[in-house]
């Protein structure tokens, strides 16, 4: 059982985000904490944690002091941001300190669930220990990236996936097939089934807007917009 430290000033946001972990199989979430003194307290505390899933924005410090304190401490427990932060200088810092993943809120549990679902591939894969060929370098190096988008359904293209998802990431509130081909190119049909792919798998919400004639248009949203 992977034993996780949820970090975030939030309470409510706290618990919710605690409940995701623990629908997650392998994943218990160990504790909560809302501020950088009872993180690091959290930290000193058995049974210690082995991920923290780290907000930025806390009342007495930034999650990266933290992690550059726990780092300072010789504590080895392994970061996944969690947080509003989109500035890119915050990710790049986050990536140099070592953190493991970066996810923006607000999010759906499908997003925070490919994350640890990712991170759990990981540490299989390091469990085996001993050397590594580049085989299994380029593994250990893929472990995160490569869990953490779901497998495309037979027939889906992964560059077509990215350009709807982009547009759709973009956008400034909801939007129809119809607008997602025009920015994207492809036709109506294709733009709406990937629309629904987006939404099957919790990455986009599906809303209903009834025009004049009273027929419904489906409207998607991001996932982290809603």
């Amino acid at each position: 059982m992977i034993e996780v430290l949820v970090v975030d000033d939030d309470l409510r946001v706290a618990r919710v985000n605690a409940a995701y972990v623990g629908k997650v199989p392998g994943f218990h979430a160990a504790g909560r904490a809302h501020s950088a003194a009872e993180t690091l307290a959290a930290l000193e505390a058995p049974p210690r944690p082995d991920l923290v899933l780290m907000d930025h924005y806390l009342p007495d410090g930034t999650g990266l002091e933290i992690v550059r304190e726990m780092r300072r401490r010789g504590h080895q427990t392994d970061v996944i941001m969690v947080t509003a932060a989109r500035d890119v200088e915050t990710v790049q810092a986050a990536m140099r300190q070592g953190a493991l993943q970066y996810l923006v809120k607000p999010f759906a549990f499908a997003g925070l669930r490919a994350k640890l679902e990712a991170y759990a591939e990981l540490r299989r894969t390091l469990d085996g220990g001993g050397e590594a060929e580049q085989a299994e370098v380029d593994r250990i190096f893929g472990a995160l990236s490569a869990a953490a988008e779901p497998q495309l359904p037979k027939g889906h293209s992964p560059a077509t996936a990215e350009l709807v998802r982009r547009s759709l990431m973009s956008a400034d509130g909801p939007l129809s097939a119809q607008e997602i081909a025009e920015r994207t190119g492809v036709s109506r049909q294709t733009a709406q089934r990937y629309l629904k792919l987006l939404e099957r798998t919790g990455r986009a919400t599906l809303s209903l807007r009834y025009g004049d004639a009273g027929r419904p248009e489906h409207r998607y949203v991001w996932a982290t917009r809603a």
